[in-house]
């Protein structure tokens, strides 16, 4: 029975890790869709990312002279790294073979490895723009990380784990959303998930024709599959984050078993918290101007700022409960 049960955790697992692939252009196309309509234009259909990705699956690679080996593989890195580190997030349920691998610095890991191949590549053909946007991310990540982890932090001390599924399910049965460290640490990371995710005000998704971009500008070489690649993982990123929020923050509906309403509820409440939260991030790209470069890192030290405020908060308040 028990290897039965067993096999069923690691089909949902294997299930949950195809959706999430599979479900990661849909939001993109679905946010761009709805600043579309905020701005009173038609905009193109949210399932448009997927006729993307298939066009560019179907196209001749064409690879630079002065590219190495580096070029042709980091597509697959970036691509393979950013799918493992998704994997590692609570989706449907906690309750997978899968969740004692699911640790927040893991995940971190693997996002740190893909964000550094995909800067190896930007500067492997020596383009200047490649050049200028692997520095920028560079940038942008050694400010974003430690606020990040640092947020994840405040809650692995509330929940004296690592773990992202022990930590949702630890949020969901101690209400810890009135807490003020939640709250600074949910402010601090929704801050870090805009940069990383290359969002307004930091940076624009939508153009490669600017100056200061910063993801555009390190896959302007690529072209073919691995170009569909680079924009799937980048699509599965942006998930990821808001897979992070709204099932380790706000985990209410997710499964704790493996009972079909169980988890066809944790379906349905997954998808309510991402439209909800995609509606949010929409909004905000419509109303907001991209900031200027130089005001990235301020950004930043703000969102590492909201984090450490939320450690302290917890350590002053709330360590002895």
């Amino acid at each position: 029975m028990s290897t039965l049960s067993n096999f069923s955790g690691w089909l949902l697992a294997l299930f949950q890790l195809a959706l999430f692939a599979m479900a990661a252009p849909l939001l993109a196309g679905w946010i761009k869709w709805l600043k579309a309509r905020l701005q009173n234009r038609r905009g193109s259909s949210p399932l448009q990312p997927y006729r993307d990705l298939h066009k560019l699956f179907g196209k001749e690679v064409l690879v630079a002279e002065t590219a190495s080996a580096v070029f042709r593989a980091a597509p697959y890195i970036v691509f393979g790294a950013t799918l493992l580190a998704a994997a590692s997030l609570p989706l449907l349920t906690v309750k997978l073979p899968t969740a004692a691998i699911a640790d927040m610095i893991v995940m971190v890991g693997f996002l740190a490895l893909a964000r550094f191949f995909l800067a190896l590549a930007g500067m492997d053909t020596g383009s200047a723009f490649g050049g200028m946007g692997a520095s920028r991310e560079m940038l942008v990540s050694a400010l974003a990380e430690p606020a990040m982890l640092m947020a994840i932090f405040t809650l692995a001390m509330s929940a004296h784990s690592t773990n992202l599924s022990s930590i949702s399910s630890w949020v969901l049965n101690e209400g810890a959303i009135l807490r003020p460290s939640f709250m600074f640490a949910l402010l601090g990371l929704a801050l870090v998930a805009v940069a990383e995710t290359g969002r307004i005000p930091v940076d624009n998704p939508d153009t490669h024709l600017e100056l200061t971009m910063i993801h555009e500008a390190m896959i302007l070489e690529y072209s073919g599959r691995h170009l569909a690649l680079m924009e799937w993982a980048a699509q599965l990123k942006l998930l990821l984050y808001g897979v992070l929020v709204v099932n380790v923050f706000f985990p209410w509906g997710i499964a704790e078993s493996f009972a079909p309403g169980a988890l066809a509820l944790g379906l349905a409440a997954l998808t309510a918290k991402l439209l909800l939260l995609s509606m949010i991030l929409a909004v905000s790209e419509t109303v907001l101007a991209k900031m200027r470069l130089f005001r990235a890192p301020q950004f930043l030290n703000l969102a590492f700022l909201l984090a450490v405020l939320g450690l302290l908060s917890f350590v002053i308040l709330e360590s002895g409960t």
